[in-house]
């Protein structure tokens, strides 16, 4: 069986970028480029790794991260956080709200294939 993973981006290359990497090492993907519509894909597909980003329209990552967390059945959800910026204060806010991972655009393939892995239990 293979792993699932909801990636919620915004932007269509990284979305494809990612879903293709992905997909080509055996996870089942899906995708949704808002905040508002991530906890909903999330109830409706229990992935086991999310990849959020922090500037999403309509609710932001650290939004959507804080009610995931909150979520009875989904709130242990491994969460990989994107972000362009990069800053301390983003990734201070990222931990104080549970991310498992924080990472800056850009990122290496590999990288983000390996984290996923990683945030799965695919790896050690």
């Amino acid at each position: 069986m293979s792993k699932r993973v909801l990636i919620v981006e915004d932007e269509t290359n990284i979305v494809e970028s990612l879903a293709f990497l992905l997909r080509r090492d055996g996870f089942d993907v899906s995708t949704v480029p808002d905040g508002a519509r991530a906890l909903r894909e999330a109830e409706r597909t229990t992935p086991d790794v999310m990849i959020l980003d922090v500037m999403l329209p309509n609710q932001s990552g650290f939004d959507v991260l804080r009610d995931l967390r909150a979520h009875d059945r989904l709130g242990a959800t491994p969460v990989l956080m994107l972000t362009a910026k990069g800053q301390a204060r983003d990734r201070d806010e990222a931990g104080q709200l549970g991310a498992d991972l924080f990472m800056t655009k850009p990122f290496s393939n590999a990288e983000i294939v390996a984290a996923a892995r990683r945030l799965a239990g695919l790896d050690g």
